[in-house]
């Protein structure tokens, strides 16, 4: 992989940014349903993001009719709120559109964009209402023909999460979608995936098959240390679900960052990112004294090169 692979290449606007190759990282703190449907909850989130850096929170969006099979909704399970249906649960931790007007102006006010992941086409039409920077196909949307279709009628830009997908299924995703305005995720859906299962050449692979495509990583695993890898592998978008205590009531709430973790995250991924460069060799100012005190024999320089490195 060459240097241009590497670090030139196709961006997509997210808001006021790009995101691809060049440019920096873009981090997302997945708020999804780690609020419990609680706004307080939800604000602490955002709070907690953009005191960390992230560039984004994202939400999760469904009508629960629609997403919640018919057999399960008279399903009694125990809660936080007490026994109750199935679908009186998915009804609890869903926000309106009062709620998320609250959402929009408390992340505004914080300097931090959002967004969210609709599961049914009715969820599209009702995130059309705030103008946001992108939406996002979760994982188990990628074959949802009728939703991505709506999703490319939006014409915004389109996050798509790669998990629990084939590679024909992929392909298929992308060509309703289009190519033109999409970012794709690696991502493992599993909850919480142990390292084995990452697989994290994968985001390599979708560079190579998608070369118009901004490749990130969407990861759902627990611990630091692998996202950061997908990041020096060459990711130029990441997710990780957030939460204010993994110890919270939900099943996404393990496999999520805590405060402290989101910040030391943001801040390795920004350090990686300047690291990385751009992979063209140079002679650093940082370095003129060291060869000046440590370099015996100047060596041969080229025509072109004696500005660079001034001997």
């Amino acid at each position: 992989m060459n240097n241009e692979t590497l670090f030139s290449g196709p961006s997509r606007p997210l808001g006021d940014k790009l995101v691809g190759p060049g440019h920096p990282v873009y981090v997302t703190g997945e708020i999804g349903i780690n609020h419990n449907g609680d706004l307080s909850n939800a604000f602490a989130l955002i709070d907690q993001a953009a005191a960390a850096g992230c560039d984004a929170v994202k939400f999760q969006k469904r009508t629960p009719e629609i997403c919640t099979p018919r057999d399960q909704w008279d399903i009694e399970r125990d809660t936080p709120w007490g026994r109750m249906t199935y679908i009186d649960y998915r009804h609890r931790v869903e926000f309106d559109a009062e709620d998320y007007a609250q959402i929009d102006a408390h992340a505004r006010s914080r300097g931090i964009a959002w967004f969210a992941s609709p599961w049914d086409v009715e969820a599209v039409d009702f995130l059309e209402q705030f103008d946001l920077p992108a939406h996002k196909v979760a994982s188990a949307s990628l074959t949802d023909d009728e939703l991505l279709r709506r999703l490319r009628a939006t014409g915004r830009t389109i996050i798509l999460s790669t998990g629990m997908s084939t590679p024909k299924q992929i392909r298929h995703a992308v060509e309703v979608l289009g190519s033109d305005n999409i970012i794709m995720c690696h991502a493992t859906s599993t909850y919480p995936a142990p390292p084995v299962q990452l697989n994290l050449r994968m985001i390599h692979t979708l560079q190579s098959e998608f070369p118009n495509v901004p490749v990130g990583y969407s990861g759902h695993e627990t611990g630091l240390q692998t996202t950061l890898a997908a990041v020096a592998l060459g990711a130029v978008f990441v997710e990780r679900h957030i939460t204010l205590d993994r110890a919270m009531w939900g099943s996404d709430q393990a496999a999520s960052v805590e405060p402290y973790g989101l910040h030391r995250l943001v801040r390795d991924i920004r350090i990686i990112s300047e690291a990385l460069g751009d992979g063209v060799k140079k002679v650093y100012d940082g370095e003129r004294a060291a060869m000046k005190k440590l370099r015996r024999v100047p060596g041969v320089v080229v025509e072109g090169e004696a500005q660079l490195i001034n001997v």
